[in-house]
C-alpha cells in the first residue's frame, strides 16, 4: 500500500506524530510498532517496576560490559509497545534547563531555543499549577504533582533546606532549583502514556491505519530518496510505499539500527555485517548519552510504619490495593521518584548541575521487588553528563540486539559532579531533620569515605537512568546525522523524530522532551508540506 507518511515506532514521540499528521483527513498515515497494542498493567503507575525485566512489552536489551560500571552489563529497557517507553517508564515528567535548549540553538539549530520550544511544551500539557507564562492547561497530556505527603517527606525537605536547597515551586517553570513533590504522567491513579493520550482519541480516523507487531526491516530507497520501509507481522514480510516522508521514531537505540540495517551509516560498520551502503553518515550510532546514577540505601526502623517495605508486603498489600481503587494513590499509583532535589554541587554555578531522587521504600535483590528490610533508597546524578558511547548494529537480521556501549563516567566532568553529588546527598542524610528517621547507611556504608572509595562503589553500584539520546544527533558538524528540520542529511524524504536527536541530554527525564520532539517535528512536516 501507499501511505502519504510512514512512521516507525509508537512510542513518546512517534504517537505524537501520528495524532498530529492524520488531523489532516487528505493525508494517509501509517504507524508501525514493533510491540503489541497494550499491556492491562500498564494503565497502573507502579507497572513500571513489572516491566522493568518483562519480554514483551520491553525490548530487554543489556549494555556491552562497560568499564564505567565496573565491567558490568547493565539493563537498558526500552519499551515495546503502543506508547513505547512512555507505557513502560517512571512517569516523571521533567522539561529539563531552558539552558538545555539554548545550548541546542547555540550549537546552530535554528528553531530549538527555549523560547521556541517553550510553546510546545505548553501546548502539549494539561496542568493546574505553575505560571501561565510557563505552563499550558489544555493539552492532551494531564499532568499532576505527587500526592503523597507525611513525616518522611517533609523531614527530607527540612534535611535539603539545612544545606541551602529550599522547596521548589515549579521546576518545569522559571528555574528548575530546589526540592520537591515530582510532576508525574498520572490522572486519577493511571498513566498518562502517549498511547492513552494521543493515540486513544484517534485510533478510529479513517486515514490512520496502526499496525502493531510490526517489525521494521529496512527502508526502502531510490537513489537517495527514501520511499517507503520493509517490516514483517507476526514473520510475514510487507512492504509500505510513502508518497511523502518517512519519520523514523523507534528511540535512541533502535532508530540508528534500522538506518544501519537500511544502508545509512558509517561504511567500515556496514560493510562488516555485509550491508550494501546506501549513504555514508559516520554519526550514526555515536554521540550516545545517559544518566549514570549510583543507588544509595538507608535503613528506617520498622516500628516508625514510613516506608512501603512495612505497607506494601504480605497482607498489607490488600490495604494498598484498597486504597489504589479507591483514591489511585499509594504504591500502586506511585512514580518512580516522588522526591527530588534539582542541586548545584557547588558555588558559581548557573543552574543545577545534578539530581537527588529518593524512594519510600528500599528496593529488594531483584529491581521489580520490596526489600523485607525497612528502609528508603535514593539515586544522584550528573543531569548534562559528558560521557559518550555509541549504539551499532551486530547483525544484518533487524531482530538481532545491537551493541550498546555508554562507556560511563569517562569523562572526568562526571566523575567529578557525581563525587560532589554523592557528599552532598550523604550530608542531607545526616541533618538533625533525620536523626530520629533513618538507622544507619546501608550503601555505600560508612566504610566507604575517599573519592576513590567513593568512585569505586559507584562503579558497582550505578546504573542507567534509562534515558538514552543522542545516536542520531541534530546539528550540522560532520557526525551530525538530521539537521535542524530533522532531515537526515544528504537523504530525501527521510526523517529522525526522537530521542535520538538530542545532541545533549536535557537536564532530568527524557519522557517530556521525547514528546515535545514529537509535537515540534509534526508542526516541521506539516509545515514543509505547504
Amino acid at each position: 500500500e501507499t501511505f502519504d507518511y510512514i512512521i516507525v515506532g509508537a512510542g513518546s514521540a512517534g504517537a505524537v506524530l501520528a495524532n498530529r499528521l492524520s488531523n489532516d483527513e487528505r493525508c494517509r498515515v501509517l504507524l508501525l510498532e514493533a510491540g503489541g497494542k497494550t499491556h492491562p498493567w500498564s494503565r497502573f503507575p507502579i507497572s513500571y517496576a513489572l516491566f522493568l525485566e518483562r519480554a514483551g512489552v520491553n525490548w530487554m536489551y543489556e549494555s556491552e560490559p562497560d568499564p564505567g560500571a565496573d565491567g558490568r552489563s547493565v539493563p537498558v529497557p526500552r519499551g515495546r509497545m503502543l506508547g513505547g517507553s512512555s507505557a513502560i517508564n517512571g512517569l516523571v515528567f521533567v522539561r529539563g534547563q531552558a539552558q538545555d535548549y539554548d545550548h541546542w540553538a547555540q550549537l546552530g539549530n535554528r528553531g530549538w531555543s527555549y523560547q521556541d520550544v517553550l510553546p510546545i511544551f505548553r501546548d502539549m500539557e494539561s496542568y493546574d499549577c505553575g505560571d501561565d507564562e510557563f505552563r499550558g492547561r489544555t493539552g492532551p497530556l494531564n499532568i499532576t504533582d505527587t500526592p503523597e505527603r507525611g513525616r518522611l517527606y517533609d523531614s527530607l525537605i527540612a534535611a535539603a533546606g539545612a544545606h541551602g536547597i529550599d522547596p521548589a515551586d515549579d521546576y518545569n517553570g522559571a528555574v528548575q532549583d530546589g526540592i520537591t513533590m515530582s510532576q508525574t504522567t498520572i490522572h486519577k491513579g493511571r498513566r498518562m502514556s502517549t498511547a492513552r493520550c494521543y493515540l486513544d482519541p484517534v485510533r478510529r480516523r479513517p486515514n490512520l491505519t496502526i499496525q502493531a507487531n510490526a517489525l521494521a526491516r529496512a527502508l526502502t530507497f531510490d537513489g537517495k530518496k527514501c520511499t517507503g520501509v520493509r517490516y514483517t507481522v507476526n514473520g510475514v514480510g510487507r512492504t509500505a510505499r510513502a508518497g511523502r516522508e518517512v519519520i523514523v521514531s523507534a528511540g535512541s537505540i533502535n532508530s540508528p539500527q534500522l538506518l544501519e540495517l537500511s544502508g545509512i551509516g558509517n561504511p567500515d560498520i556496514l560493510k562488516d555485517q555485509g550491508i550494501e551502503v546506501v549513504h555514508a553518515l559516520n554519526g550514526v550510532g555515536e554521540n550516545l548519552r545517559d544518566h549514570y546514577a549510583p543507588r544509595f540505601r538507608w535503613a528506617v526502623p520498622r516500628k516508625l510504619g514510613l516506608t512501603y517495605n512495612v505497607h506494601g508486603r504480605g497482607i498489607r498489600l490488600i490495604g494498598q490495593a484498597l486504597r489504589y481503587a479507591m483514591s489511585g494513590t499509594g504504591l500502586i499509583g506511585l512514580s518512580s521518584g516522588p522526591i527530588r532535589a534539582f542541586v548545584r554541587t557547588r558555588d558559581g554555578l548557573d543552574a543545577p548541575n545534578a539530581m537527588i531522587m529518593w524512594l519510600p521504600f528500599l528496593i529488594g535483590e531483584q529491581m521489580t521487588s520490596l526489600a523485607k528490610e525497612s528502609g528508603i533508597s535514593s539515586a544522584a546524578h550528573a543531569l548534562r553528563p559528558e560521557s559518550t558511547g555509541s549504539v551499532h548494529i551486530t547483525s544484518p537480521d533487524g531482530a538481532a540486539a545491537p551493541a550498546i556501549l555508554f562507556n560511563f563516567l569517562s569523562a572526568a566532568l562526571d566523575r567529578e559532579i557525581t563525587l560532589e553529588v554523592t557528599k552532598l546527598l550523604r550530608a542531607i542524610m545526616k541533618a538533625p531533620a533525620l536523626a530520629d528517621i533513618l538507622d544507619g547507611e546501608l550503601s555505600p556504608g560508612p566504610d566507604v569515605v575517599t573519592d576513590e572509595e567513593i568512585m569505586d562503589w559507584a562503579r558497582i553500584a550505578g546504573a542507567t537512568c534509562f534515558h538514552p539520546v543522542g545516536t542520531c544527533k541534530m546539528g550540522s558538524d560532520p557526525m551530525a546525522v538530521v539537521d535542524e528540520r530533522l532531515r537526515v542529511h544528504g537523504m530525501d524524504g527521510l526523517r529522525v523524530a526522537d530521542a535520538s536527536i538530542m545532541p545533549t541530554l536535557t537536564s532530568g527525564n527524557t519522557n517530556a522532551p521525547s514528546i515535545m520532539i514529537g509535537e515540534k517535528a509534526a508542526r516541521m512536516v506539516i509545515g514543509d508540506r505547504v
